[in-house]
């Protein structure tokens, strides 16, 4: 069983990454149902938060059949990050974790994120604020390394485990890669074989079917595996991970019903939850994902990006259903 504190994951847990602009409530809603055992939200600027930015402070909004979830802080500042991590704690997350991962340049170069990756004792002294603002488990995401001269992650693994944090998670990429390439689980493997190393160790990077999630599980060792673009439009990846785990099988790949009921789940809780122009507007990124492999969707891709009203996105996914069931009956 692996524990995060008092917090039980299961054998081999399915994390759901932390992904800016995608893991809200309603996609983590659709990743939930579908088998992630453990979310987080996207991550929060410790410095917006204390600005009382009304962004940042609407991603604390968690609700009770998402747990256990985490909320995630980035920062550049110790003392504002151990403050935002008080106001944190006050949304009753079950854990709190911290963004040294993050690549992007305006994160990065404001010196958080996997900026931190470049000042290991500065990293080291911002957990230990994040430890001592809060009760909760406190977890970390991080990468290799910022380039490929300095793959510090076995010391930084030591290090912020020997200040209290509860669990670690690597991206198998230095910041320099950004997203590029194959991701080296090679280090994740030897920090998870540490013989110091008493905390679990998730794996992250390039998980993008139930074959490689088994094959680096076993290769690596890793106690978990944290999926991020996999799951974009394809939330069913959670269950078919863990059932091809547990029996070598595969599950049966969704139906178009299938897609169109993700799909019309994730609409509606984005109008419920950000009003329909903003829930609307924000769902476009989402569309090709649901229904991508449809042979000839652009036509429906491109009405979908323009629709602006929630009747015309229904006539559109209702359009979709007659099309290619039709379509699959008569293949």
């Amino acid at each position: 069983m692996v524990k995060i504190g008092s917090i039980e994951l299961g054998d081999f847990p399915l994390l759901l990454a932390p992904m800016e602009d995608v893991s809200d409530p309603p996609f983590r809603a659709v990743c939930k149902e579908n088998g992630a055992d453990l979310m987080y939200t996207e991550f929060i600027s410790s410095e917006g938060l204390i600005r009382d930015a009304a962004k940042s402070v609407q991603k604390l909004d968690i609700f009770e059949y998402e747990r256990p979830i985490g909320i995630q802080l980035f920062g550049s500042d110790i003392e504002t990050m151990g403050e935002c991590t008080r106001i944190a704690t006050r949304a009753n997350p079950d854990l709190i974790d911290i963004n040294y991962g993050c690549p992007v340049k305006n994160v990065a170069c404001r010196g958080a994120g996997a900026a931190l990756l470049q000042d290991i004792p500065k990293m080291v002294l911002m957990t230990k604020a994040v430890v001592d603002a809060t009760h909760l488990p406190v977890t970390v995401k991080t990468r290799l390394g910022w380039d490929e001269s300095t793959k510090n992650i076995m010391d930084v693994a030591e290090r912020l485990q020997d200040i209290g944090i509860q669990a670690l998670t690597v991206h198998g990429r230095t910041r320099v890669q950004m997203y590029k390439g194959e991701a080296d689980w090679t280090l994740i493997g030897r920090v998870k074989e540490n013989p110091r190393i008493k905390i679990p160790i998730f794996g992250n990077g390039d998980i993008d079917s139930p074959e490689k999630a088994l094959e680096y599980k076993n290769r690596y060792g890793v106690d978990g595996v944290m999926i991020g673009r996999a799951s974009i439009g394809y939330p069913w990846i959670f269950n078919e991970i863990k059932h091809f785990v547990k029996t070598g099988q595969h599950l049966p790949a969704p139906t178009v019903t299938d897609r169109i009921a993700a799909c019309r789940k994730h609409l509606d809780f984005s109008i419920q939850w950000k009003g329909d122009r903003l829930g609307i507007f924000e769902m476009r990124r989402h569309y090709a994902n649901y229904f991508k492999g449809l042979p000839d969707f652009k036509q429906f891709r491109m009405r979908f990006v323009v629709a602006d009203t929630y009747d015309e996105l229904l006539a559109i996914l209702h359009e979709v259903s007659e099309t290619y069931e039709e379509l699959m009956y008569n293949g």
